[in-house]
């Protein structure tokens, strides 16, 4: 396979991974306690902890699938990015102080304050599944476009910069992936205003040319916008999205481990308004990157090869057209984009392993043996991550990829429904909770069975009309309504204590009001 990238533009993809490297090993030496290999000692700036959120919600497959999706259909996709900072302007202002207060290093830690160790390590083990096939999903579909370019075998692509992350995180823990997701934030920023900027010289008319036709052809648009639930309309993202985003920034241990790197509650609130701030526009960056590539291929017929999918438009104009320095940038932002989603990940798996699990069956280790265990499951973590991209590869098929999804929508039903109920309303209890966890773990076997999982085949379980007929989207934001109506209706045949009001806004608001007198 040769190489389509000139060699300037691989030494520049060589000294990005290289800089990787080198940042881990920079910050290994200030790695001495499980603060600081997990929270970075609590003194990183808001700014920059805001950007590293950024650049892990932003991945590689960001900046694939999004150009990807404006170039075959319009931008609907992204109303679901539009409905985050909308719900964090309800949420931020007492999520951050809770947990802040209520948990050491575990997200799931409040669960288990609030209902037990069942929803903990209910919710605990979702997020290890969730993440691990990210991971590797992730790092297998940055390889596939890699592989275009640098004329590398994909399985060597796949285990270097698999190994590259491994040493980042292993080495430098949180301090140095906020400061090399820094660096990468900005990077996936440069590589599409590059990608913009270029298309609008190569296309005959520039930006008029691209919103004439885009306009003609309904490309920037987020409909259709029709009220119906079975399709992927307006209504459906924003549903999934309001749900997503409380499920991104109040549950997932990702985003909630950034609110104990801050130094501090004001800076924590900064640093998720930042992160957020710069996602929504760089999803829009990344939609108007495939909009622009609809239109330029649509006003020079002959340059795109027939049959070549959605997916892999960008890839090939970054292959043919893009300018001999820049081709380097973009391709080094794309590998920046997977190695900073990775490597978070691999370290709040690490951090769960240790504290939900380790700390559980060794109690009175010391801090040294914690952060002796997390080092290991770094590697583990980081290997298994490999492997399954390896495997992705071998097999070659989307549908395991699918197969792998549906399993975390069946484990994972709920979560948000666990934190609406923790956080709203004293009177639900635990046993309550796990009546509603049961009922949304038969609604989502049924509704998998029945209809989500089957697609535009035929169910594996067909019931006629009473088949689960509604969008796959649809199925997350109903699990968690399943569980807050079912949760809360049977709490209230139990006879609990109400809970601690501090575990709930209404403690947080009470104190609040005290603070201000």
């Amino acid at each position: 396979m040769e190489p389509t990238l000139h060699w300037i533009d691989m030494i520049i993809v060589i000294i990005s991974v290289v800089a990787a490297i080198g940042v881990g090993v920079y910050f290994a030496r200030r790695q001495k306690s499980t603060s600081d290999y997990y929270k970075a000692g609590g003194h990183i700036p808001a700014w920059a902890v805001g950007m590293s959120m950024f650049a892990t919600i932003i991945s590689s497959v960001t900046f694939l699938a999004y150009p990807g999706n404006a170039y075959k259909g319009n931008w609907i996709n992204l109303v679901q990015g539009l409905m985050v900072p909308i719900v964090l302007l309800g949420m931020v202002w007492f999520i951050v102080p809770l947990f802040r207060r209520v948990i050491k290093l575990s997200t799931y830690e409040y669960f288990d304050h609030r209902f037990g160790k069942v929803a903990r390590y209910w919710s605990s083990i979702a997020f290890l599944l969730e993440h691990f096939t990210k991971m590797g999903a992730v790092l297998y579909l940055m390889g596939l476009a890699a592989t275009t370019f640098l004329g590398v075998d994909i399985t060597l692509i796949i285990i270097v910069i698999g190994i590259v992350t491994i040493l980042l995180t292993f080495l430098g823990g949180m301090e140095a992936i906020v400061w090399m997701d820094v660096v990468q934030g900005f990077l996936l920023i440069l590589g599409g205003v590059l990608a913009v900027g270029i298309l609008f010289f190569l296309i005959d008319g520039g930006v008029g040319t691209v919103f004439k036709v885009a306009g003609e052809f309904n490309k920037i648009d987020v409909g259709p916008y029709n009220w119906d639930f079975q399709q992927k309309t307006f209504w459906v993202l924003v549903f999934n999205g309001m749900f997503y985003a409380l499920q991104k920034y109040g549950t997932d241990q990702s985003m909630v481990q950034r609110y104990l790197v801050a130094k501090d509650e004001k800076s924590a609130k900064k640093a998720t308004y930042l992160g957020v701030a710069m996602s929504v526009p760089t999803w829009a960056l990344f939609m108007f990157v495939g909009t622009c590539l609809f239109v330029y291929y649509q006003t020079n017929p002959g340059l795109l090869p027939e049959g070549t999918m959605a997916d892999k438009v960008f890839p090939h104009f970054i292959a043919t057209e893009m300018p001999i320095g820049f081709a380097g940038l973009i391709v080094a932002a794309l590998v920046a984009g997977a190695i900073s989603t990775i490597d978070a990940d691999v370290n709040c798996i690490s951090a769960i392993f240790v504290e939900d699990y380790y700390a559980k069956i060794k109690k009175h280790a010391t801090d040294k043996q914690k952060l002796y265990v997390g080092r290991i499951a770094v590697l583990v973590t980081g290997a298994a991550c490999i492997l399954l991209a390896l495997w992705f590869n071998e097999m070659g098929n989307e549908s395991i990829l699918d197969s792998l999804f549906v399993l975390y929508a069946i484990i994972s039903a709920g979560i948000v429904g666990i934190l609406v109920l923790g956080i709203f309303t004293r009177r639900a209890n635990w046993k309550g909770l796990y009546i509603g966890l049961a009922a949304t773990l038969l609604f989502t076997i049924y509704a998998l069975l029945t209809g989500a999982a089957a697609g535009d085949s035929e169910p594996i379980l067909n019931l006629g009309e009473w088949n689960f007929t509604h969008h796959k989207m649809m199925l997350g934001v109903y699990s968690h309504i399943v569980v807050i109506v079912v949760g809360y209706i049977a709490s209230l045949f139990f006879k609990e204590p109400l809970a601690d009001k501090s575990l709930t806004v209404y403690g947080f608001v009470e104190a609040n009001k005290k603070a201000k007198k």
